[in-house]
């Protein structure tokens, strides 16, 4: 079976999406000797490594237009140019980022939900790709064949929010690689030394600096709770809309020595930054899966997660919860997590053991026989 897939994401996001189709196609590449995979994705110039090392059943092409480019023309203007201009012929194309192509022949189509974020928390969403994600991701979902979600949580979403038969979702969770692992000192050292941590201990949040993220409750909750303690807050993250707003606070609370920013963390480095905090908050007004809190689990380090959706699914009552609109609620949880000690060791059992069930190899095998179910 020839087998069309768009990995675009693959190639221009470090983090989020980029990494789940990453991990997808490493995991598929593993399982998957006997189906062929036409990849394509868009980028202006060519890109060195822009994806990792795939077998030879696995052929990738790149369109030499900006990602911009294909939205508009196959979302915005509605243009039917059909995907197999750039898959060539298929029996099944798979679109792993919300919207779904024009496709010729009536061949099978899955698309991949991860969220509905611009539906259930709008204010945090730009206005533009909000209203551009509300156009095209409800008329995608209508016209593929079949929907993957990322959890409950999100097929839910999908049945509350756009009327989709529960049939025609399946909740397919992301998994966890298997560098999240607990990290001995050493490793712990490097990282601290590379990203200039000092050896204070302290709380890490990981995710893009987006308004989602909630960034501006943590830090207030952090200067409520733990401004006279010992731990410092590291938040690792890309740029995302909220940076400028993030440094405001941490200034205005007269925080820069406690509160460090680090950017963009390559993800080699992060299982050794989970190993090294003394916990992890993961307080996102909503999530689709969640990944940061299920590698966080992994490398055995206490958890604060958000109560919001889908947080609680993934942890599987292996994180502390807290109500992430709550300030006081998120202070007096990072006050328990940081402060009690049988706490904080069932915490880490736990994780460990949820983390577990959670394989991108199970992710790719349930994929596999969708795929031969859909064909």
């Amino acid at each position: 079976m020839r087998i069309g897939l768009e990995v675009t994401a693959a190639v221009q996001q470090g983090a989020g999406i980029g990494r789940y189709v990453r991990e997808l196609l490493l995991a598929l590449a593993e399982l998957d000797a006997h189906n062929s995979y036409r990849l394509f994705y868009a980028a202006r110039l060519p890109l060195p490594h822009a994806l990792p090392a795939l077998p030879a059943n696995f052929q990738a092409r790149r369109l030499p237009v900006p990602d911009a480019w294909l939205a508009r023309a196959w979302h915005r203007l509605q243009l039917p140019l059909p995907v197999q201009l750039a898959t060539g012929r298929v029996q099944l194309y798979h679109s792993p980022d919300f919207t779904l192509p024009p496709v010729s022949a009536r061949i099978p189509t899955l698309l991949t939900v991860h969220d509905l974020s611009f539906e259930r928390e709008p204010a945090t969403a730009a206005p533009g790709l909000r209203a551009f994600l509300k156009q095209a991701v409800p008329r995608s979902v209508q016209r593929a064949t079949h929907v993957l979600a990322d959890s409950q949580a999100t097929r839910d979403d999908l049945m509350d929010l756009y009327g989709t038969p529960s049939a025609k979702i399946t909740v397919l969770y992301p998994g966890v690689a298997a560098r999240f692992q607990p990290v001995a000192g050493p490793g712990q050292l490097a990282v601290r030394k590379r990203y200039a941590l000092g050896a204070q201990p302290f709380v890490l949040c990981v995710g893009t600096l987006h308004p989602r993220k909630n960034h501006l409750r943590l830090i207030a909750a952090f200067y409520a709770a733990l401004r006279n303690s010992e731990h410092n807050l590291v938040i690792v993250g890309g740029p995302g809309g909220a940076e400028h707003s993030i440094r405001a606070a941490v200034q205005q609370l007269g925080l820069q020595q406690r509160v460090l920013l680090t950017g963009y963390v390559e993800d080699a480095h992060l299982p050794a930054l989970y190993s090294a905090a003394a916990a992890v908050a993961y307080p996102s007004l909503y999530e689709g899966f969640g990944l940061p809190l299920a590698e966080a689990l992994a490398c055995g380090t206490p958890v604060l997660a958000s109560s919001a959706p889908c947080l609680p699914e993934v942890a599987g009552g292996a994180a502390l919860l807290a109500d992430p609109r709550d300030e006081q609620a998120l202070a007096a949880a990072l006050l328990r997590i940081t402060g009690d000690t049988a706490l904080r060791a069932d915490l880490r059992a736990r994780g460990l053991l949820r983390a577990a069930s959670f394989s991108w190899q199970a992710a790719a095998r349930q994929l596999l026989t969708l795929y031969t179910q859909l064909a």
